[in-house]
């Protein structure tokens, strides 16, 4: 056992210590949440005490509180818009019908020559 272990650390001592080895912490404040977000979910740690500890000049972040599972929400991919004009050609190139085309555009994000192609070799 470590001398002084038994009676508890001076936090001033141990704030010189950190000093004397090249650590620095630092409190973030005014955080609201924070939000850990991976493939299928995300954790909300909402009211969220942070901390930053800097050693080395590698950051780390020490988050404290109370978490929350939610199932991760898919983003809804906003269509491009699609000239008519790209329809038309689409159309035209292939013989596919209005919605064929506009689907094969819309899946390649308006591009007509890849629309073209995909229609092609279906």
């Amino acid at each position: 056992m470590m001398p002084g272990m038994g009676r508890g650390v001076n936090p001033r001592q141990m704030k010189q210590a950190m000093k004397r080895m090249g650590i620095s912490q630092e409190e973030m404040q005014g955080v609201e949440e924070v939000v850990i977000r991976t493939a299928d979910k995300d954790y909300v740690i909402k009211e969220a005490a942070v901390t930053c500890i800097t050693m080395q000049g590698q950051k780390t972040y020490q988050v404290a509180g109370e978490m929350e599972v939610r199932p991760r929400q898919k983003a809804v991919q906003e269509a491009p818009d699609i000239p008519e004009e790209d329809v038309q050609l689409v159309m035209s190139q292939t013989g596919a019908s209005k919605e064929r085309a506009l689907h094969a555009l819309k899946e390649c994000d308006g591009q007509p020559a890849e629309a073209i192609l995909k229609l092609m070799s279906e």
